[in-house]
C-alpha cells in the first residue's frame, strides 16, 4: 500500500513538472475579477462585503471582502465558468455568472449596487408594527412589532404569547399548563432566577420568543413542555448606534424600568455594551377560608425590588473565516418582603396567630461568555467553540416576629453560591444543497452550596422541642453529552433525524448539625434523547410538521433542597433530597395554512405526551401540630401520567389598517400525588386519625387570546388585548376561570426613530387568583394584586451607522446575529 501511495506521488509530480515545462502549455491560466460595491439608495461605498468565487456547482473556490471605499480585487481566479456571490447582511446577495477565458482574463464587474433586503432592514434598524406569529419545522417563532413591545418588561410581554402562562404573583414562566420549562436568552441560560430575569428585561429589547416545544437533540433536552427562547435585538449596524427606553407603571405603588444599548462597530471590532434596571413596589393581599374549623387566615405583602443589569461585550473580525467574541453580563439585585399573616380561628381563639415576616435578599450573578468560530471554504460549513461560566451568590435572611400566638420570634439565615461551567463544540457540514449534518459535544458543570442556620426552636423526629439544627446542602450535578442530527430536504419533503447521549453524575449532601438529620443521594445514569421531524410544504400556502422527542425533567434546586424554604402560620414548604428526574416522550402534529392574498395565516398543531416517574406535589399534616391544621408542602416522585392538547393560533389583517394576533389552546393532564385528610374532626384529631392517599386528578384546562391593533395613520395606533383563563384543577386547589382587557394607544416620532406608549392593563379590575381546596382540608381564598395599572413608556434608536458587517451565529439560535443585546 505504501509502494502505491508513493508511486502516485511521483506520478503527479511527474505530470505537473512536464505541464510546466511543456511549451504548448498557456503559462498562466488564471485570471482576476474586480469591481466597487456600493449602497443603491447612498450611492455609497460598502466596507467589508463578501465577495464569493465559486464553481458552477456552487462549491467555493475562492473570495475576499471589499476595502474601506467598498472596491475589491481578486486574483487567481482559474479559468472557465464561476459564479460572483456579492454578499452582505442586510442586503440582497447578488449573483453574477461570468467566464474567464482566452482575451477576457481580467474582468471589471464595474459599480455593483446593493439593495437592502426587507427582513434584514427589519430585523436590525425597524421594528413591525404588529406582532407575527410563524410556525417552522421545530419551533412556533413570535416576532415581537411595537404592539407588544410596549407592555413595559418581558414578565408582562409573555402573557400575550400563545401558549405561555405567567403567575402574577411570583412571576413563575409555564408553557402548555406546565412549569418544566427552560427559558434561555439568546439560546443561553442564566443563573439568574427566572421571575428576576423577565422583570428586568425591557420589552422594547426582545426581537422575537421561539416556542421550542419539541426540540432537537441539539438542545438541552431539560424541560417536559419544552423551551421559551427569548431572542433580543441586536444591532449590526457599522459605527456608532443605540437605543433607550424608559417606563413608569402605576396603581397603588410606582413600578420603573430603563435601558440603555450602545453599539459601536467598525471592520474588525464590533464594540457593545447595555444596561437596564428595575425599581419597584408591589402590593398584593389574600384570603383563605377553612369552615372545617371555621377559621380565616388574611395576608398583607409588600414587595421591595431594586434591580440592575449591565452586559458588556466585543467581536473580533480575524478574517472573514474566523471570529472570536467575548462578553461578560453583571446582575446586583436587592430586595425586600414584608408579609404579614393573621391566623383568626373563631371556635378557639387560643389558636389565633399573627406573624410578621421580612425577608431580604441581596444576590449577584456574573456571566462569562468566550466564543470562537472557524468557517470553511465551503459555505455553510463551520465549527464553533463556546464556553460557559455563571456564578451566583445570595444572601436571604428572614426575620420572624410573632405578634399573637404561642411562638417566639426567630430569624433564619440562608445563603446561596452556585457555579455552572458550560462548553460546546459544535460542527456543521451541508453535505450538498439539500442535507446537512450536524453533531457537538458539552460538558456542563453545576455546584451549588446553600447554608442555613436558625435561632429559632423546632421538634426533632421524636417529637421534642429544641433548637432549630443548622445545615449545609451541597449539590453537584454534571452532565456529559454528544448529539448528532442529519437534515434531508427533497421535493416538498424535509426531514431531521438525531440523538443526544448523556451521562450524568449527581451527589446531594445535606450535612446537618444534628446526626440524625443528615441526608445523602447519588444518582447516576446514562440516557439517549431521540428526536425526528417532518416537514411537507404542498405549495407555498400549506405546511405540515411532524415531530417526536425524549425529554427529562431534572429536579431543580428548590424541589431537591430540604431546607425549610418558605414558611406561614399553617403551611411550610421543603424539598425532597431523594428526588429523581421524571422523563416525557412527546409526539406533536402542526399544520399551517397561509390566507389567500397573503393577509395572514392560521396554525393549528395537537400534542400528546407520555410522562414516567411523574414529579408533583405531596402535602402532608404537620405530626407537631395537628389540631391547628399546619400543612407540610413537598414532592414526590410517582407512576406514569399523559397529557393531551390543542392549540390554533392565527395572525390575520382583514384591513390596511386592523390586524389580529389570536391563540386558543386546550390540554388535559393527568395528576397523580400524595394527599392526607383527618378521618376525625380537626379540633380532637390525632396522629391516628391521619389518612394517606394517592390522589389521582384529570385536569381539563383551555386559554383564549385575542390581540387587536388599530393603525389610525403612520405614526398613531391603538391596541386592544383580553385574555380568558378557564378553570384549572391540582393535586392542591382548583383555580377559577380568570380574564381582563388592556387597552393601549402608541405614537410614532422623529422618522420612527422615537415611540411614546400609553397602557391601562385590566382595565375591568378583573384580576383574582381564586380557588378552592379539598385535601388535607376543606379550603376557600382568593389572592389580589396591583392588576388594574397604567403605564407609560418612551423608547428611542439613535447613531448614524448604516453599513452591515459580518454577525456572529449564536449556537441554540438557526438566525445570524451580532453581538449587543441585554443577556
Amino acid at each position: 500500500m505504501k509502494k502505491l501511495l508513493l508511486a502516485c506521488t511521483l506520478l503527479v509530480s511527474i505530470i505537473n513538472n512536464i505541464q510546466a515545462t511543456n511549451p504548448k502549455s498557456p503559462i498562466d491560466k488564471t485570471g482576476s475579477i474586480s469591481g466597487v460595491v456600493l449602497d443603491a439608495d447612498l450611492k455609497q461605498p460598502l466596507p467589508y462585503v463578501n465577495i464569493i468565487i465559486k464553481s458552477t456547482k456552487d462549491e467555493i473556490l475562492t473570495g475576499g471582502i471589499t476595502s474601506e471605499d467598498g472596491s475589491f480585487k481578486i486574483e487567481k481566479v482559474e479559468e472557465g465558468k464561476i459564479i460572483v456571490s456579492i454578499q452582505y447582511i442586510g442586503y440582497k446577495t447578488i449573483r453574477k455568472e461570468i467566464s474567464i477565458s482566452r482575451g477576457n482574463y481580467d474582468i471589471n464587474l464595474g459599480n455593483i449596487y446593493l439593495e437592502e433586503a426587507a427582513e434584514g432592514l427589519d430585523a436590525v434598524t425597524v421594528i413591525a408594527e404588529t406582532s407575527t406569529i410563524q410556525q417552522k419545522v421545530d419551533r412556533k417563532v413570535i416576532t415581537i412589532g411595537k404592539d407588544l413591545a410596549a407592555t413595559g418588561s418581558a414578565s408582562e410581554l409573555m402573557v400575550g404569547i400563545p401558549s405561555v402562562g405567567v403567575d402574577a404573583q411570583t412571576g413563575d414562566i409555564s408553557l402548555r399548563g406546565n412549569q418544566n420549562v427552560r427559558v434561555m436568552v439568546d439560546g443561553k441560560l442564566s443563573n439568574i432566577p427566572t421571575a428576576q430575569l423577565l422583570k428586568q428585561i425591557p420589552s422594547t429589547a426582545i426581537k422575537s420568543i421561539e416556542l421550542i416545544t419539541n426540540p432537537s437533540a441539539k438542545y438541552n433536552p431539560e424541560g417536559m413542555s419544552g423551551i421559551i427562547n427569548i431572542i433580543l435585538h441586536k444591532n449590526t449596524m457599522v459605527g456608532f448606534n443605540g437605543n433607550m427606553s424608559i417606563g413608569l407603571t402605576h396603581e397603588i405603588e410606582a413600578k420603573f424600568n430603563s435601558s440603555l444599548d450602545m453599539n459601536y462597530r467598525n471592520g474588525k471590532f464590533n464594540l457593545y455594551g447595555s444596561y437596564s434596571n428595575n425599581i419597584s413596589k408591589n402590593r398584593n393581599e389574600g384570603l383563605v377560608s377553612r369552615p372545617e374549623n371555621n377559621s380565616e387566615q388574611f395576608f398583607e405583602f409588600l414587595d421591595k425590588r431594586q434591580s440592575h443589569l449591565f452586559k458588556a461585550g466585543v467581536d473580533f473580525y480575524l478574517n472573514d473565516r474566523n471570529t472570536m467574541s467575548f462578553f461578560t453580563t453583571q446582575n446586583t439585585s436587592k430586595s425586600s418582603n414584608n408579609g404579614k399573616t393573621d391566623a383568626i380561628f373563631y371556635n378557639d381563639m387560643s389558636f389565633n396567630q399573627s406573624q410578621l415576616v421580612v425577608s431580604t435578599s441581596d444576590n449577584v450573578s456574573s456571566q462569562y461568555n468566550f466564543d470562537y468560530k472557524h468557517d470553511f471554504s465551503k459555505e455553510g460549513h463551520n465549527i464553533e467553540l463556546e464556553v460557559d461560566y455563571n456564578v451566583f451568590d445570595d444572601d436571604r435572611p428572614a426575620d420572624f416576629t410573632f405578634l399573637l400566638g404561642p411562638n417566639t420570634d426567630y430569624t433564619d439565615f440562608n445563603n446561596t453560591a452556585r457555579k455552572s461551567t458550560t462548553v460546546n463544540l459544535d460542527y456543521i457540514n451541508p453535505l450538498s444543497d439539500s442535507s446537512k449534518l450536524e453533531f457537538g459535544l458539552e460538558a456542563r458543570l453545576f455546584n451549588s452550596d446553600i447554608a442555613y442556620a436558625s435561632t429559632g426552636e423546632s421538634y426533632n423526629s421524636a417529637g421534642n422541642l429544641r433548637p432549630t439544627p443548622s445545615t449545609a446542602f451541597d449539590y453537584t450535578r454534571d452532565i456529559y453529552s454528544a448529539y448528532a442530527n442529519y437534515n434531508k430536504q427533497f421535493d416538498k419533503w424535509s426531514y431531521q433525524l438525531g440523538v443526544r447521549a448523556e451521562n450524568v453524575q449527581e451527589d446531594a449532601l445535606a450535612l446537618s448539625t444534628e446526626a440524625e438529620s443528615t441526608e445523602s443521594f447519588k444518582n447516576d445514569y446514562f440516557e439517549l434523547y431521540p428526536s425526528a421531524f417532518i416537514t411537507y410544504s404542498p405549495s407555498d400556502k400549506n405546511s405540515y410538521q411532524f415531530s417526536y422527542s425524549r425529554r427529562i425533567d431534572r429536579p431543580g434546586i428548590d424541589q431537591v433542597n430540604p431546607i425549610k424554604q418558605w414558611s406561614s402560620p399553617l403551611i411550610s414548604s421543603y424539598g425532597n433530597i431523594n428526588l429523581e428526574p421524571q422523563f416525557t416522550n412527546s409526539i406533536e402534529a402542526n399544520y399551517t395554512r397561509t390566507l389567500k392574498d397573503r393577509k395572514g395565516s392560521v396554525t393549528g398543531g395537537v400534542f400528546y405526551r407520555v410522562i414516567s416517574n411523574d414529579i408533583n406535589r405531596a402535602l402532608f399534616i404537620d405530626r407537631t401540630d395537628i389540631n391547628s391544621g399546619r400543612v407540610i408542602m413537598t414532592q414526590d416522585n410517582f407512576d406514569n401520567t399523559t397529557a393531551l392538547g390543542a392549540e390554533l393560533s392565527s395572525n390575520y389583517k382583514p384591513t390596511s389598517w386592523w390586524s389580529i394576533n389570536s391563540s386558543f389552546d386546550i390540554y388535559s393532564q393527568t395528576q397523580k400525588g400524595i394527599a392526607e385528610n383527618l378521618t376525625a374532626p380537626i379540633e380532637t384529631a390525632t396522629i391516628n386519625d391521619i389518612q394517606t392517599s394517592v390522589d389521582e386528578i384529570d385536569n381539563v384546562a383551555w386559554n383564549l387570546r385575542m390581540f387587536n391593533n388599530f393603525s389610525l395613520s403612520k405614526t398613531v395606533s391603538f391596541t386592544a388585548f383580553g385574555l380568558y383563563r378557564g378553570k384549572d384543577k391540582s393535586l392542591q386547589f382548583d383555580r377559577k376561570a380568570m380574564y381582563f382587557v388592556n387597552l393601549g394607544a402608541r405614537v410614532g416620532f422623529a422618522q420612527g426613530k422615537g415611540t411614546f406608549s400609553f397602557n391601562v392593563n385590566d382595565v375591568f379590575d378583573t384580576m383574582e387568583f381564586a380557588f378552592s381546596g379539598r385535601k388535607p382540608f376543606v379550603q376557600d381564598g382568593a389572592f389580589n394584586w396591583e392588576s388594574n395599572t397604567w403605564n407609560v413608556g418612551l423608547s428611542y434608536r439613535f447613531g448614524g451607522g448604516k453599513y452591515r458587517a459580518k454577525a456572529r451565529k449564536s449556537r441554540d439560535d438557526n438566525e445570524e446575529s451580532g453581538g449587543g443585546g441585554f443577556i
